[in-house]
């Protein structure tokens, strides 16, 4: 063929024509190469196919080279052409060896073709596939990894897709799911096997679908399975038809609700209900009671007794153990219907109906029993009681009558009275416990008042050394002078004080006082300083001590301060240490009180007090009962043989004076000597330095 005809039959099945010298340099190229190589070809001639290929496509080089180097010819080979313009176009080239007659290799001879735009759109078509592969993988993962089940059907209720977890959920082979399965056909074979809780049927089930695909929003169906799980169904229309469902396994998530919601109306430790849970009993009752004729309402307001010495001794654990087993007993001694509630701490409350007071205090009466019964747990044994306050609500009493929080109120004034009287017992309300409340509030306001208004002083009653009848020291009584009352007896206000706590700035202000007062003293005075336990319970009361005695320049070691045995039972490790950093730093710490209370002798053991103050109580008749005298000789042997101090209190009378000396008694304080004076009679008092006893002494007193 000549080559004219042969480049004409490259404008009709080629691009152009190529010749190559046995260098591999292009020795003729056809005028229509111009067009696709973007240079013209006489710039070519001379230069190696290689110096215009694309530096990235080593691999297409590597097999041109190959085919080359074998002298065998190539087919459809795509060479990747560097473009002036700085773009790669794909070329496909085919071509074969040229040899002379005489068998001389001259070269290769070929034609090419222009493929860049039918590459891009194979490499387009490799992406499109690659990314559609990728989304296809993702959502298999997605649809294999939801912790959902899913079901997708068509606008004919065919099924199209389904993951495993769907087959986990209701426990189905794999192989029983086909697509094209109608929905109808998986809910007959979930109700033969018996997946859905008895009396659910293929209709049931199929309406729930129906109604929950027309309802508005997204709602999910509930389904009861048959082993006791909840599943929520939720129902997606789909653009065109069909729908997605979706299966969620809610059974911890409604056993979780459903104990927030028990949670919030029972107490935590006991179970039992709660404050906010008997509210609302009592309101139902209380509304029922009323629809009625006859009987009544109690409530009872229960408050256990030296719980806090058990928990304080052997643990808030053991204390937790103490507070369920009142809760069982309560539980297990009340009527069917009575209700039992823990309103907080050791105080619970009860509901009953009963048919007059009778019924309520026979109540009260078996509850105080049973909870005071020993408890005896992990080789423990506690022993605690319980106080009772009852309220009633009658029938005719109708709708203006009280509500649960007002009977709430007035069992709790009657708890307040049973305390009162000495625990273990139980008190109806009753009006005038109002009128009482009212007075105790009016005072406390007042208590308030007279601490803003300072009107508040000291007296003091001397403390004798019986060896030569001289003050070593004085107590300081705290005496709140009224404006309308005069001076307000301390066993009034003191224990109003210790309620309300109160008593920390009252017992502040004392101690400050007390120790500017005493700092005008000969040196060899002590003040001797009252404690309640509440002050010592709290966290700055060693920090107070120090500061009145900086701020007032006294001495430590003329400091004594007068604690109780209930201050010991109390929190006891916390306050034994206050009061070891106290006495370390000069204080002296005394026993009030001693004799009256169960562990005072124990107590003596555990910390050493400086001094023993013998209750007045073994002083009032110790002249003419050899009792009290023994038990006084006693004390006075044991506080010797420990070193303190024993002090004797009430001392009234020459012959109790006469008796307490044969017993030993080191110091003494009484209104024979002088009863509690105010702070300018002090001077002439201490002036004096001695205590003469006989007529002097009834002198002194007057």
């Amino acid at each position: 063929m000549l080559l004219n005809d042969l480049e004409e039959l490259t404008r009709i099945a080629f691009d152009w024509l190529w010749e190559t010298d046995a260098e591999d340099c292009y020795r003729y190229l056809s005028a229509g190469a111009e067009r696709f190589l973007g240079r013209p070809p006489e710039s070519m001639i001379g230069l190696p196919r290689a110096s215009f290929a694309w530096q990235e496509d080593a691999a297409a080089l590597a097999a041109y080279r190959e085919a080359l180097a074998a002298r065998t010819g190539f087919r459809e080979l795509i060479f990747v052409y560097r473009h002036p313009d700085g773009t790669p176009r794909w070329f496909e080239i085919s071509g074969s060896p040229h040899v002379s007659p005489e068998g001389t290799f001259l070269g290769y001879r070929g034609v090419g073709s222009d493929v860049s735009e039918r590459h891009r759109t194979r490499c387009a078509l490799v992406e499109a596939h690659a990314q559609l592969s990728e989304q296809n993988r993702r959502f298999d993962a997605a649809l294999e990894n939801m912790s959902q089940g899913l079901c997708m059907f068509d606008a004919e209720h065919r099924l199209l897709v389904w993951n495993r977890r769907y087959l986990e959920i209701f426990d189905l082979p794999g192989e029983m799911l086909r697509v094209g399965m109608s929905q109808r056909a998986i809910i007959e074979a979930l109700v033969t096997l018996k997946r859905y809780k008895p009396g659910a049927t293929v209709d049931s089930v199929s309406e729930g679908t129906r109604t929950s695909l027309l309802g508005d929003g997204l709602k999910s169906v509930l389904r009861e399975l048959a082993d006791g799980r909840v599943i929520a169904a939720t129902h997606r229309p789909m653009a065109g038809g069909g729908w997605v469902a979706t299966f969620e396994d809610v059974t911890e998530r409604r056993r979780n609700e459903a104990r927030i919601i028990h949670m919030a109306r029972h107490d935590g430790l006991t179970d039992l209900p709660n404050r906010t849970s008997l509210r609302e009993i009592g309101s139902e009752w209380i509304e029922a009671l009323r629809a009625s004729e006859g009987g009544r309402l109690a409530v009872l307001c229960l408050d256990l007794d030296r719980f806090k010495p058990v928990n304080d001794s052997f643990g808030h654990a053991v204390g937790d153990v103490l507070l369920r087993a009142v809760a069982e007993r309560l539980r297990a001694h009340l009527r069917g219907r009575d209700v039992v509630a823990r309103l907080g701490g050791d105080e619970f409350a009860v509901l009953s109906r009963v048919e007059d007071a009778a019924g309520a205090v026979a109540l009260a009466e078996r509850l105080i029993d049973v909870v005071g019964a020993p408890y005896r747990f992990d080789g423990i044994t506690a022993e605690i009681g319980m106080s009772v306050g009852i309220a009633l609500a009658a029938s005719e009493e109708g709708h203006g009558g009280r509500d649960i929080e007002r009977l709430l109120k007035e069992a709790d004034l009657a708890l307040y009275e049973a305390k009162a009287e000495g625990r273990g017992t139980f008190r109806l309300f009753e009006p005038q416990m109002d009128e009482t409340v009212r007075e105790r509030l009016h005072l406390e306001r007042e208590l308030r008042e007279a601490l803003q208004a300072d009107r508040f002083e000291l007296h003091y009653q001397p403390l004798v050394d019986l060896s030569d009848n001289r003050i070593t020291g004085m107590e300081a009584l705290v005496r709140w002078r009224h404006p309308e009352r005069g001076l307000v007896s301390p066993a009034l206000f003191i224990p109003l004080a210790e309620e309300t706590g109160l008593i920390v700035p009252l017992g502040e202000w004392v101690l400050r006082q007390a120790c500017r007062d005493a700092a005008g003293w000969p040196d060899g005075i002590s003040v001797a300083v009252n404690v309640s336990p509440i002050q010592l319970r709290h966290r700055g009361f060693a920090q107070s001590v120090l500061a009145a005695l900086a701020t007032s320049g006294l001495v430590a070691t003329r400091l004594e301060l007068e604690i109780t045995e209930s201050v010991l039972l109390d929190d006891t490790e916390a306050n034994l240490e206050t009061l070891h950093t106290l006495r370390k730093l000069g204080v002296r710490i005394s026993m009030d009180d001693f004799g009256t209370g169960y562990s005072s002798i124990s107590y003596l053991r555990r910390f050493p007090f400086d001094k023993i103050k013998i209750d007045r109580s073994f002083v009032r008749d110790c002249a003419a009962q050899s009792e009290a005298g023994a038990i006084i000789r006693a004390i006075v042997s044991l506080g010797a043989s420990l070193g303190i101090t024993t002090l004797v209190e009430g001392v009234e009378t020459e012959p109790q004076l006469a008796t307490v000396r044969a017993e030993g008694a080191q110091e003494v304080q009484g209104y024979l000597f002088s009863p509690p004076r105010p702070a300018a009679e002090i001077a002439a008092l201490l002036e004096a330095g001695t205590c003469p006893g006989g007529d002097g002494d009834r002198t002194m007193a007057a």
